[in-house]
């Protein structure tokens, strides 16, 4: 299957934000984008990768690491 390019609408409905946020990743040079002439896209498996590089694992609760009961 071919690489999907997202728009910066698309990647931040895809995120939950307004469009000034991947913006702004864009400038800061903190995600990588692919620039066709005056057109900025995201590769879809670019965003997957930044979303997943910045999740964070849970931790368990203090309850859950004594081992007692409620």
């Amino acid at each position: 299957m071919p690489e999907q390019y997202l728009t910066v609408a698309q990647v931040a409905e895809r995120l939950g934000t307004s469009e000034r946020f991947p913006r702004r990743l864009i400038a800061e040079r903190r995600i990588a984008f692919v620039k066709m002439g005056t057109h900025v896209r995201i590769a879809e498996s670019t965003l997957n990768s930044y979303l997943a590089s910045g999740t964070v694992p849970a931790v368990p609760s203090r309850r859950d690491r004594r081992g007692g009961n409620a």
